[in-house]
């Protein structure tokens, strides 16, 4: 499925968009989509560090706008948002 993850704070880095799409086989947890998101890091800005902490230690936000947790489950295409804490984390 295709998740398009909309980017706010310091994750607006992560692309010359407003957003990133990532693409995750089967239903995945939140936590499944940080992991792909670190690889996309890995793989588009050779493992940035800070661009991975920033991932870790953010919050996400559903498509109606409710902060979800890193069990929640993804069952079909979907927009989701990151939200870096202050500061960048």
């Amino acid at each position: 499925m295709k998740i398009k993850l909309e980017l706010f704070g310091a994750s607006r880095d992560f692309s010359d968009k407003d957003h990133i799409e990532i693409e995750i086989e089967g239903k995945a947890s939140l936590d499944d989509l940080r992991n792909e998101i670190i690889k996309y890091l890995d793989k588009n800005f050779k493992g940035n560090e800070n661009f991975i902490k920033i991932v870790k230690s953010s919050a996400f936000c559903s498509e109606n706008n409710e902060i979800i947790s890193d069990n929640y489950k993804i069952i079909n295409d979907q927009k989701i948002s990151i939200i870096p804490p202050i500061g960048g984390g």
